[in-house]
């Protein structure tokens, strides 16, 4: 049913959805001085890093290299508002790599809302002068397209119905799951792709549409003095039978699959545990860091902080229990349903966290757990988004696939290039139990770059994909997926866009052409975006 037009709205660029990928490209081209429109459904800007809760996973050199100069100053962003307004003690407060959480899955464990402040100081100078419009919440609903060209994108608020239609030479498409191309008939794939179809080693004898990566509801919790359990939940009883072939046991428990050797290993918890020396010595190569979980993502260590300043610690829940593999939420009638069950079996794990966990001095249960909406922003506890890990992806000139950067389909260690590259990006093809009933896959990957063709539809002339929905495969995705990738991706997508709108050009117009890709590739630079690795060994 249509909403009411509130307005139309005119921009140089329009980027509908506003996670990393979207800010990033509205950063580009922000920069350039055009006039951009940010739209996003949810309240904060930040996709996985914010409304999903799930601190940055990032490969072992981000101190160094590796990430774009803009990716870098987010970072930074980060760590500055806690000096700045937080009672950091003086070891934390002068640490230049500073870890709020002292978590092991990155170098930076934070809140989500300080990436949500931190997004807001990049942005805050263009909201002012008025080149950027942000659109909140808003989700996309029609598109208006002559031939192979985009020509308006209509958002309905998702609170009043309302709608506002966004007029745009250039738009980019960063939304969680690729909503633009259905509604503009831009080709897409969704789900695995067949071993016939790509020539991936990998890939399945037949291709599955609905098989994509699992979906988790993440929620950030606490632990105080006296009993904070939730209610039991009315299907606790079917979570708990909840019980996948391969996964060892229940999946309410600490038991899950290994994702590199697919056997079943017990995980640990250790309440406000005291933090090691070698914290900060886990290298993801050899050690995940995920054997005791609340160490794993824990996102304010109280050691970090003056006494008293924290009654616990504060740990964000992304653990493989929590992984929904009841159905896709892309492409089906049945989306509210997933999203739904999705976050009940997180409210199921967290009540048998409180009740039934075994603990390591014998009992059962902590009911001292919390959930702390208020770090999320939302009155339940659990993050405003579900944590998306897999989109629809464009028909590409260029699609990536795994004999492009496995270390093994390769026979080399060394970057993976592509002559047109945009952006580099480095982690393990890691893909979690799908939809379909697979297991992890868990493949060695070579660092590797992000080429120009990937960004560029078979078809459609104006529209770019800037977040998950780029030219790679449902297997590829599984390492191009991640913060610092889709941020780049992002960025690159804004910065062709630009590009485009100033030298009258499409962006197929720009990957035709040679000296126009070197051209586009030295404005990446000057901007600090990496285009090629070192000469390092991959893990």
């Amino acid at each position: 049913m249509s909403g009411q037009i509130e307005r139309a709205i005119t921009a140089d660029i329009a980027i509908i959805g506003g996670g990393l990928g979207g800010v990033a490209a509205a950063l580009a081209a922000l920069r350039r001085g055009h006039r951009v429109t940010l739209s996003e459904e949810y309240s904060w800007l930040g996709g996985q890093l914010t409304s999903q809760a799930v601190p940055p996973d990032e490969h072992i050199w981000v101190e160094q290299f590796g990430i774009t100069a803009s990716y870098r100053a987010l970072r930074e962003g980060i760590r500055q508002y806690y000096r700045d307004f937080y009672p950091l003690t003086n070891a934390a407060r002068k640490n230049p790599q500073l870890n709020p959480g002292l978590g092991r899955v990155s170098q930076l464990c934070h809140e989500p809302t300080v990436a949500v402040a931190a997004i807001t100081q990049l942005l805050a100078p263009y909201c002012s002068s008025g080149l950027l419009t942000v659109l909140q919440p808003y989700v996309p609903v029609t598109a208006k397209v002559s031939g192979d060209n985009v020509d308006s994108i209509t958002l309905r608020n998702v609170r009043t119905g309302n709608e506002v239609v966004v007029n745009a030479p250039l738009v980019l498409d960063a939304t969680e799951t690729g909503d633009l191309l259905p509604l503009t008939g831009t080709e897409y794939i969704v789900g695995s792709e067949s071993r016939g179809q790509t020539g991936e080693p990998s890939a399945p004898e037949t291709a599955d549409p609905s098989n994509v990566q699992s979906i988790a509801w993440c929620f950030v919790f606490d632990h105080v003095d006296g009993d904070h359990t939730i209610e039991r939940p009315d299907d606790y009883e079917h979570w708990l039978e909840l019980a996948p072939s391969f996964w060892g046991g229940p999946m309410l428990s600490f038991t899950a699959p290994n994702p590199r050797t697919l056997e079943p290993e017990e995980r640990t918890l250790h309440v406000n545990s005291s933090v090691g020396d070698d914290h900060a010595d886990g290298d993801p190569r050899f050690d995940p860091g995920d054997q005791d979980l609340w160490e794993f993502r824990r996102i304010v260590a109280r050691q970090n902080f003056l006494p008293g300043s924290f009654p616990s610690d504060i740990v964000l829940a992304n653990w493989p229990s929590l992984d929904y593999l009841g159905g896709s939420v892309i492409d089906t009638p049945d989306r509210d349903f997933h999203l739904a069950q999705a976050k009940a079996q997180s409210r199921a794990y967290f009540y048998w966290l409180q009740t039934e966990a075994p603990r390591p001095d014998g009992g059962h249960g902590w009911p001292g757990l919390r959930l702390r909406g208020d770090v999320v922003g939302t009155d339940d506890g659990f993050a405003q988004a579900p944590y998306i890990r897999e989109s629809r992806r464009i028909v590409a000139v260029t699609t990536v696939v795994e004999q492009d950067v496995s270390v093994v389909a390769r026979g080399d260690a060394g970057p993976a290039r592509f002559p047109n590259s945009v952006g580099v990006g480095m982690y393990r093809i890691d893909l979690h139990p799908s939809t379909g009933g697979d297991n992890y896959l868990d493949i060695e990957c070579a660092p590797f770059e992000i080429p120009l063709g990937a960004l560029v539809p078979v078809r459609t002339r104006n529209l770019i994909p800037a977040a998950k929905n780029i030219g790679t495969t449902h297997i590829t995705n599984g390492a191009y997926r991640l913060h610092p990738v889709e941020w780049n991706i992002g960025e690159s997508a804004g910065e062709l866009a630009s590009y485009c709108l100033e030298q009258s050009m499409t962006p197929r117009d720009v990957l035709s052409d040679p000296g126009l890709v070197r051209q586009f590739q030295t404005r990446l630079v000057e901007v600090g975006v990496e285009i090629h690795w070192p000469e390092i060994v991959g893990y």
